[in-house]
């Protein structure tokens, strides 16, 4: 199933549910979680009333009253203080939190803010990279379409880089093989993420960390690392394959070689 970034108004997303940047009153602020509030009506206050609160990381889940989404999930995000703090890791809960609590619920589609990244302070560009890694992590063992929803025009170009380059990653090893239907709304792509990982890598499937650290990675690397890992050999590469010797050969000596789709699909 995919990840998506769309540019739009988070409140007017048609999912199974929108994730609200809270604060820990969950009693409404400013920025997104103001926004949902007055999109939602009076009647979600009247619920987050009865909820408590919430920690840092921990999400809770309403109805979501006026809103076009079923529910929303509440979760409250780290406030930046230089990247000291535990930041990294209250902000990965959250996603994670907000995730396992939509999957205890049996929802389909949650849609994401980049959450801390406004009035919180988090660096956007680090912001996203633990959103796309927290989230390609659940992805790649959960049936489930999430949207990564950028509503300013400065944040949604400075991702977009980071996530093509993901993309074209994934790609190359993790060809999805479902196809699967958007829910019909007005909003601008940058690009989709399949996490669909082919059933012969199943026992090397690796965390998005991972793909982090190997987005400079050739197709050639990417090709020969994959074999190593296998155990497999050349020939039984290549028949496999029903590759020519010859082009297997030209891919193994040519660090820089570009493959064609079909090239790529026959060693998925």
């Amino acid at each position: 199933m995919p990840l998506e970034m769309i540019r739009n108004d988070i409140t007017k997303v048609h999912a199974d549910a929108i994730v609200n940047a809270a604060n820990s009153s969950l009693l409404g602020g400013g920025g997104v979680d103001g926004a949902i509030h007055r999109a939602a009506g009076p009647e979600l206050l009247v619920e987050c009333r009865t909820l408590g609160g919430c920690e840092v990381g921990q999400a809770k889940i309403t109805k979501a009253y006026n809103l076009p989404a079923k529910y929303i999930i509440h979760t409250v995000g780290p406030v930046w203080r230089g990247g000291k703090n535990n930041e990294e890791k209250l902000l990965a809960d959250c996603y994670r939190n907000s995730l396992l609590l939509a999957k205890d619920y049996n929802l389909e589609s949650v849609a994401f803010p980049l959450i801390s990244s406004g009035a919180f302070g988090y660096p956007k560009d680090e912001a996203l990279k633990i959103a796309i890694s927290v989230i390609g992590d659940f992805l790649l063992s959960n049936e489930m379409m999430v949207f990564l929803v950028v509503y300013d025009k400065a944040s949604f170009m400075l991702s977009e880089k980071l996530f093509s380059s993901i993309t074209q990653y994934i790609d190359d090893k993790y060809i999805g093989e479902q196809p699967f239907d958007l829910r019909v709304r007005e909003r601008e792509r940058v690009s989709e993420i399949h996490f669909g990982v082919p059933e012969h890598f199943q026992e090397h499937k690796r965390s998005l960390d991972d793909v982090f650290k190997q987005l400079d990675e050739t197709f050639s690397q990417m090709l020969l690392r994959l074999i190593d890992e296998k155990g497999m050999t050349d020939a039984e590469t290549y028949k496999k394959a029903n590759i020519d010797r010859r082009l297997f050969s030209k891919i193994r000596n040519d660090i820089n070689y570009k493959p064609s789709k079909a090239t790529v699909l026959a060693f998925a």
